[in-house]
């Protein structure tokens, strides 16, 4: 049967992904993702985890953090939140902040748009790498 175009198909594989990136808060890379995913299923690949990640950033399930290293990181929580990233040891922590609606709201009215999303990054060093020096 063929996919109609816009439509993307369920599979066992992007819904055992989901579960994975949805079970930990350690925005975790793909090859990490590679590894919990073998647990349940022995036989997936490397490139089955891509290509399923890339769909769930798409379909907007799951996001992409880039942060100029060699390796992506992915969240499975999609809903619009902040992140620090650790400038020694690369951790990347969730930040609840309760800036969000009023930030787009204030930037959309000084620009005349309408905002949809935002993405926003604090760098720095945790207090884990703080407390080595």
């Amino acid at each position: 049967m063929a996919e109609k175009k816009g439509f993307i198909r369920k599979t066992k594989q992007r819904e055992v992904i989901l579960n994975v990136l949805r079970s930990t808060r350690t925005h975790p890379t793909a090859d990490w993702v590679y590894q919990e995913v073998r647990k349940e299923m022995p036989n997936v690949s490397l490139g089955t985890i891509y290509r399923n990640l890339k769909t769930l950033t798409e379909m907007g399930e799951a996001l992409e953090l880039s942060y100029g290293s060699t390796y992506s990181r992915f969240d499975g929580h999609a809903d619009n939140h902040y992140h620090f990233v650790c400038e020694e040891c690369g951790d990347v922590t969730d930040l609840e902040l309760p800036v969000q609606d009023s930030l787009e709201n204030s930037v959309g009215d000084s620009i005349g748009a309408e905002i949809t999303h935002h993405r926003l990054e604090f760098y720095g060093i945790c207090n884990h790498c703080r407390a080595k020096k």
